[in-house]
């Protein structure tokens, strides 16, 4: 399945939850350099999709704030849950 993603990097704590114009939201501690916040969304994404990193690729939006990533085997019904709960930690 593939899921937009928006990343909001420099966050006090990393936390995967609510929705952002459809996407689900990411707010990582890493900050916006030399891709960290990327890679620490992709990790946090992976840990609240409960599937393993290699099977999370992202598809576009490297440099972007927005992503779209394609997740193998991912629970549509966790996916649902993570876009309707604003604030609730996850990771």
């Amino acid at each position: 399945m593939r899921i937009a993603i928006r990343v909001r990097p420099g966050a006090a704590r990393t936390r995967v939850g609510g929705s952002h114009d459809g996407a689900l939201v990411v707010r990582v501690t890493a900050p916006a350099v030399e891709g960290r916040a990327t890679e620490a969304a992709l990790a946090a994404v992976t840990e609240a999709m409960a599937v393993r990193r290699r099977q999370l690729r992202l598809v576009s939006g490297r440099t972007s704030r927005t992503k779209v990533v394609e997740v193998e085997g991912g629970d549509p019904a966790r996916l649902a849950a993570l876009l309707g709960e604003a604030g609730t930690p996850h990771c």
